[in-house]
């Protein structure tokens, strides 16, 4: 449990016990309740985005949907978006993209990234409203959760590209076990979805596919540029596949409708 609130803390502005004493195993072992995390978010974002959706309002309900989600992560993984683009991108050599990406100033690749992934989510969620209200809270909880088991993965299966940092921890205590067990606990939460019919655990899946592929080639880049991830990296792949798991849900909802 206190695994668990640590990550809940780490990774958000919510906190049910506020841990202020944190040994380096118990911060590295709330990776693999990071699905959970992810859960509080998509519950408290996809009650906020249904009932706003009542006022028949999409393109607000995008946004309103798209800021609870920042406003309820303090943009933690927004900025590791907006570092790694600027680092990634810089046509830089290895050295320099470390020191870039973490210089806490944005740069014109970071500010275009977050620009982009803003309009491509608040349209989504947008049209996800369109659909139905039902479809658009399957699909605001279920990207945080999907989201977050995709940041576990590249904690896991990718080297730790700098010598100590944050990040080292997690990748000390992740190991395929973690990943498993992460795994494990997202089908548990993702499955109270079958209640309001198969097509939503349908499009879960194809969300939690596509994310997977994203995941997998951004992290596969990062570690051909820079020998690794970062911290940095783990928000990017958490902000990226979140995007792409909304679109994928949105695109399957449209085809099984």
């Amino acid at each position: 449990m206190n695994s668990f609130l640590i990550g809940l803390q780490f990774l958000t502005r919510i906190f049910v016990v506020r841990q202020s004493v944190w040994t380096e195993q118990s911060f590295g072992e709330s990776v693999k309740f990071f699905p959970a995390v992810g859960a509080i978010l998509g519950i408290i974002c996809a009650a906020v985005a249904g009932v706003i959706n009542f006022f028949e309002l999409p393109l607000f309900t995008g946004a309103v949907g798209f800021s609870a989600l920042i406003i309820l992560t303090g943009g933690i993984h927004c900025d590791g978006l907006m570092d790694s683009a600027d680092g990634l991108f810089s046509g830089r050599e290895r050295e320099k993209i470390l020191q870039i990406m973490k210089d806490s100033r944005a740069g014109s690749f970071g500010v275009v990234a977050m620009i982009l992934v803003a309009a491509l989510e608040i349209s989504t969620l947008a049209e996800l409203a369109r659909l139905s209200t039902e479809i658009l809270v399957a699909a605001i909880f279920s990207a945080p959760i999907i989201a977050r088991l995709m940041m576990v993965v590249t904690i896991g299966a990718f080297p730790y590209a700098r010598p100590e940092g944050m990040g080292k921890a997690f990748a000390k205590f992740t190991t395929r076990r973690t990943i498993f067990f992460a795994a494990g606990e997202t089908l548990l939460l993702l499955l109270p979805l079958s209640l309001a019919g198969g097509k939503f655990l349908i499009c879960a899946a194809a969300a939690s596919c596509a994310a997977l592929i994203v995941t997998w080639k951004f992290a596969s880049f990062a570690t051909e540029k820079i020998g690794g991830v970062t911290g940095d990296i783990y928000g990017a792949v958490t902000t990226l596949s979140e995007m792409f798991a909304l679109i994928t849900f949105l695109l399957a909802a449209a085809v099984l409708q």
